[in-house]
């Protein structure tokens, strides 16, 4: 009877602990909704790491995104994505190419550019994980799990700038062994745009090649 008591409360005990961990995270994650949701628009640089030990691959590469509602224009990887809300276009100057593809960003459950700072709000559990110092910068991280047992993510870690309320990391762990993480090198906010940033001018690309996919 008392070892069965024991395991009782051992149970509470770590349920207990469980469900405060929820209740933090999420507080912490809905300050930073919130945050993110009171700007006009948010300019980030980031660094881009891609790995995977099992396959020999090691990528790293810097970008930046404009954000501005579910609008966004993306550089990574000397490829241009801009969406105005409707299209996508990417843009390869490589190539001389363009791909124009209308996307829905309701419907897509991916983590666009433009969910990129709010995409845990739905479809995940999760628990709070470390906490870092970087550079005198308490980093606490949030561990995020996909409720969909078919996704292709293992998990998340979601370094948060503790003072800021701002993302300064995300990383981004999958079945198949490959890591991808986001470092924030600038986070600037309220910028001013042009405000043909997300028009896309087709006469500035007369010799491209244009492929319209839909």
């Amino acid at each position: 009877m008392y070892n069965m008591m024991k395991k009782i409360i051992l149970l509470f005990f770590v349920f207990g602990i469980t469900t405060l961990q929820a209740q933090n995270a999420k507080g912490l994650l809905d300050e930073v909704s919130k945050k993110v949701n009171s700007y006009t628009n948010i300019v980030i640089s980031f660094k881009y790491t891609l790995n995977n030990p099992r396959e020999n691959v090691s990528q790293e590469t810097r970008g930046d995104v404009t954000l501005q509602g579910n609008k966004y224009l993306l550089n990574l990887m000397g490829t241009e994505r801009m969406y105005d809300g409707k299209n996508l276009h990417v843009i390869i100057p490589e190539d001389e190419e363009i791909n124009i593809s209308s996307q829905n960003e309701e419907d897509d459950g991916s983590i666009t550019p433009s969910k990129m700072l709010t995409f845990y709000e739905e479809g995940y559990s999760y628990k709070m994980d470390i906490e870092q110092d970087v550079k005198g910068r308490k980093i606490q991280y949030v561990k995020l799990t996909p409720m969909d047992s078919k996704s292709d993510l293992q998990e998340i870690l979601l370094g948060i700038d503790k003072q800021t309320k701002h993302i300064y990391k995300m990383i981004q762990k999958q079945n198949n062994g490959t890591n991808v993480t986001f470092t924030v090198n600038s986070f600037k906010t309220n910028q001013p745009l042009s405000k043909t940033l997300f028009v896309f001018d087709e006469s500035k690309y007369e010799n491209y090649y244009i492929n319209r996919l839909d």
